[in-house]
């Protein structure tokens, strides 16, 4: 039998990183360790009701710690625009009443890695806030990461938040230069291979929504990001950075073209920050640093997705 995947999980918990995250409780051969919150789509305190009311809805008890409230040096906004006023659909989900396992993020994850160097992998779906504390605080983590998968940045395309940068980089670049920085085993999905590869157009949802609760809960949180899909990013339909970026991290080989660059993040203002720099051509002569992904079986994806529904 294969040893489980064991992989602890940083979200700014909206309506797509809840789908990612019933993709890691319900994969069969996954145990999620921890999960830490981060400041992103949502305020911080709104993510944990989020993310816990999402484990609870899978049988699965998690701890779950509150973390960085805020980028480290910028301003910013919150995305509850795309993802509604609860960061889930605003479909009139009970989201309060649940309580954090801590409030100190950033030392739970230090402490995770530090008790296991080497055998926890690392999936990061919102800003790097957290980790790039972890890291000022602990370097070593770097090297106690199996694995990081990161969905941020573009690999090809254009931005989501400017005309340049995709959001959970744009929110906090200081901290993705540090974690580009450090070493880390990193792994980039970034925003284009959800456009290319994880559309999921009104049949589909229909069909993902009639397998079961779990569903229907996936696809009814997607209410509020279905209109801004629509009207912004001119989408027939709503697209899945965070699923898609899971299923690289549950199943490695499910990616379809990927290369390994260097990569690097853009400090500037204006439509250029948090921009993603990709060395495709070797340019910089920097060595590589990050495993970036192209592209994704889709069909499998759509596989894993409604695995996780029926499982």
């Amino acid at each position: 039998m294969a040893t489980k995947r064991r992989l602890w999980i940083d979200t700014d918990t909206a309506s797509d990183d809840a789908v990612a995250i019933v993709m890691a409780l319900k994969h069969p051969n996954t145990e999620v360790v921890g999960m830490s919150v981060v400041i992103g789509n949502v305020p911080v305190e709104m993510g944990v009701q989020n993310a816990l009311y999402t484990a609870e809805l899978c049988g699965v008890r998690v701890p779950v710690h509150a973390g960085a409230a805020a980028p480290l040096v910028r301003p910013f906004a919150t995305a509850q625009h795309v993802h509604g006023a609860d960061g889930m659909g605003s479909i009139g989900l009970p989201l309060t009443g649940r309580v954090a396992t801590s409030n100190d993020a950033v030392h739970a994850l230090i402490e995770a890695f530090r008790s296991e160097p080497g055998e926890l992998e690392l999936v990061a779906l919102g800003p790097l806030t957290n980790l790039a504390l972890a890291l000022r605080i602990e370097p070593r983590l770097a090297q106690w990461v199996k694995r990081c998968v990161v969905m941020g940045g573009t690999g090809v395309l254009p931005g989501n938040i400017t005309p340049l940068s995709e959001f959970n980089w744009w929110v906090d670049p200081e901290a993705v230069h540090i974690v580009l920085e450090s070493g880390m085993n990193v792994e980039m999905v970034g925003w284009d291979v959800s456009v290319a590869d994880a559309v999921i157009e009104d049949p589909l949802a229909a069909e993902i929504r009639a397998l079961s609760p779990l569903g229907a809960f996936c696809v009814d949180i997607q209410k509020v990001l279905r209109i801004f899909c629509e009207e912004s990013s001119k989408l027939k339909g709503f697209d899945w950075p965070d699923p898609i970026a899971m299923a690289v991290a549950l199943e490695p080989d499910i990616a379809s073209r990927e290369a390994h660059r260097r990569v690097e993040v853009s400090l500037g203002q204006g439509h250029e920050r948090g921009q993603t720099i990709v060395d495709h051509l070797g340019n910089t002569k920097r060595t590589p640093n990050c495993r970036v992904v192209y592209r994704v079986d889709r069909e499998r994806f759509i596989g894993m997705v409604k695995a996780a529904c029926i499982a």
